[in-house]
């Protein structure tokens, strides 16, 4: 982790592992939590594979869908590990997202208590990191991983 470029998040989730794992995996159940309430999530595409393709949408209010993410996985450990970036898109295309470029490491690990999630976003340059972290970093990603907790903290698989 490199504090100039980069913000975490981490947070004990009540809840086994494989819980959480199928909670960003399942495009259904990401759907329930990857957006802050009260915005809606359309997953379009969800493809958990070196390579596959992230792509969800949202709605306030009840409007039309609009993009959200187009993103690629880099890397995915089973029940470890998940990475993306929205530098690149869901065709393997260059990208140049609003608001930064990112890349996002999550983390699983068994923890006494459920699952240890740690969340890692690294960025290409200081400027990219303070203007993501004044846009809110810890606020939404923050929202998120409370909604993802929520969910899966009242979820038996």
């Amino acid at each position: 982790m490199n504090p100039d470029l980069d913000l975490t998040l981490e947070r004990i989730i009540r809840a086994p592992r494989t819980t959480v794992w199928n909670a960003w995996t399942d495009p259904a159940r990401l759907e329930r939590w990857w957006i802050p309430a009260p915005l809606a999530c359309r997953v379009d595409r969800l493809d958990p594979r070196p390579g596959g393709a992230f792509v969800t949408r949202m709605s306030e209010g009840g409007a039309d869908f609009a993009p959200h993410l187009d993103a690629c996985f880099l890397a995915v450990d089973e029940l470890e590990r998940i990475v993306f970036t929205n530098a690149i898109t869901s065709d393997w295309r260059p990208a140049h997202p609003a608001p930064v470029a990112m890349t996002a490491t999550i983390t699983l690990a068994d923890h006494p208590d459920g699952t240890d999630y740690r969340v890692l976003i690294r960025h290409g340059d200081p400027e990219s990191r303070a203007h993501h972290d004044k846009l809110g970093f810890a606020d939404g990603w923050g929202t998120v991983t409370a909604q993802l907790a929520a969910l899966t903290e009242t979820t038996t698989r």
